[in-house]
């Protein structure tokens, strides 16, 4: 899963929302962090927060009663406002990547 030589989007709904070099920071800490240190599923979860009035992206693993199993956070230099989206989703089909909002998803 997520493995960089496959095609990457990111949805209307994502870049509507973020600044592309926020889209691609999504994709960065995955290969860069994430990818190989722990098993990923096809379906990861990021909240962003407010840290200083700087961007941190939360990744957060659940397991299958939803129950959370594992956070890592990345600090960014990105400035943080409330205009952002509180979660952001990244997808791997097994094909092809995209990062999109919760609200974008089919069981929205």
């Amino acid at each position: 899963m997520f493995e960089s030589n496959h095609a990457r989007y990111a949805s209307y709904g994502t870049v509507a929302a973020l600044p592309g070099e926020m889209i691609d920071a999504v994709w960065q800490i995955i290969d860069d962090d994430l990818q190989g240190l722990f098993p990923l599923a096809n379906l990861l979860t990021f909240k962003l927060h407010n840290n200083q009035g700087q961007t941190t992206f939360e990744y957060v693993q659940t397991d299958d009663d939803q129950e959370v199993t594992l956070r890592a956070g990345f600090d960014t230099q990105f400035g943080y406002t409330p205009e952002l989206p509180a979660t952001v989703l990244a997808y791997d089909d097994g094909d092809s990547q995209i990062i999109l909002l919760p609200s974008e998803t089919a069981e929205h």
